[in-house]
């Protein structure tokens, strides 16, 4: 969507979504507070404007929003705070947990609900994984996410990270899942079995890569196994039907690009420069995401993509 809702988009989908019984809806630019910029993408509409408008049309859901430390301020979570959000979610690399203590204790000088977020979660170990989740609860954190960031988790991966987490935490856990690898729903019921609190889904999958599990899907799944929340099927089907559908650009689907970020098991924002390197250097991108992957590259370290490209086009000389 290159962060281009309209403020009456905003207010349709959060209607919708709150008459259908989901309990939070996050409203945020996709980068997070602050992220309209240069660097992320600029918002069409002021994302303070869009938090409130939400937070009008709602009648039961909590709001939330997101926050990257080093992207968001203190500032900009104070403003979403006056503007209705109930809930911050704290987004980290999965061994940067670190850099979120001062967020988290803001957010609950605020009196607000606390989320954490390990992103790239399939990058580490569980044990890893509980320690830096860890780090967040000494914070604050009311919850923390295990986070699969570019879809690169199996049902098994899931389960023992959440697993990992319930035993180690006395907070919730929550699971994030995307659908990269065509598992998100399997993915979120792994997680599910394991123990997790919460876990988060996207009308019609609208997400990075393949999308998220979509709420619709994930409600009927639930519903069927007698763990539904509250949420009425019908009427999500409906609103992701006729409601966000008609707004869409494209349907995220596990297409060549997605399910080779999943595979590779690196952040979707490395596609175009691994594609432009490819071609500098002949060789297939897919080749430098695997070789990426390989070496646990992070989202931020986009520079070793022409040192890889570099060094493959190297050996295939040799």
């Amino acid at each position: 969507m290159r962060h281009q809702f309209t403020v009456d988009q905003v207010r349709t989908v959060a209607r919708a979504l709150d008459e259908a019984g989901v309990p939070v809806i996050e409203v945020s630019h996709g980068d997070g507070l602050g992220g309209s910029s240069l660097q992320y993408g600029f918002s069409l509409v002021d994302e303070m404007e869009l938090i409130a408008a939400a937070r009008d049309v709602c009648t039961r859901a909590k709001i939330a929003v997101l926050l990257l430390p080093g992207v968001g301020t203190r500032k900009e979570l104070r403003e979403a705070a006056r503007r209705g959000a109930g809930i911050v979610r704290i987004a980290t690399q999965c061994t940067e947990a670190d850099v979120s203590e001062q967020h988290f204790g803001l957010a609950k000088e605020l009196g607000l609900e606390t989320v954490g977020f390990l992103m790239m979660a399939h990058m580490r170990p569980p044990a890893v994984l509980a320690e830096q989740a860890s780090l967040m609860e000494q914070y604050g954190a009311d919850c923390v996410y295990v986070v699969d960031s570019a879809g690169a988790m199996l049902p098994p991966d899931a389960a023992a990270r959440v697993a990992e987490l319930k035993r180690t935490l006395r907070c919730q856990v929550g699971f994030h899942a995307h659908n990269n690898l065509g598992v998100a729903i399997g993915n979120s019921l792994a997680a599910l079995d394991a123990g997790a609190d919460q876990i988060d889904g996207c009308l019609r999958g609208l997400g990075a890569g393949a999308g998220n599990a979509p709420t619709e899907l994930l409600a009927a799944v639930l519903d069927k196994l007698g763990l539904n929340p509250g949420l009425d099927v019908f009427k999500l089907c409906d609103a992701a039907e006729y409601v966000l559908a008609p707004m869409m650009p494209f349907q995220p689907i596990p297409n060549r690009d997605a399910i080779t970020i999943g595979y590779a098991g690196v952040y979707s924002t490395f596609l175009l420069h691994a594609r432009r390197a490819g071609e500098r250097f002949g060789l297939d991108p897919r080749e430098i995401l695997v070789e990426l992957g390989r070496r646990k590259a992070m989202a931020g370290q986009e520079d070793w993509i022409l040192d890889v490209a570099q060094e493959l086009s190297a050996a295939r000389k040799a």
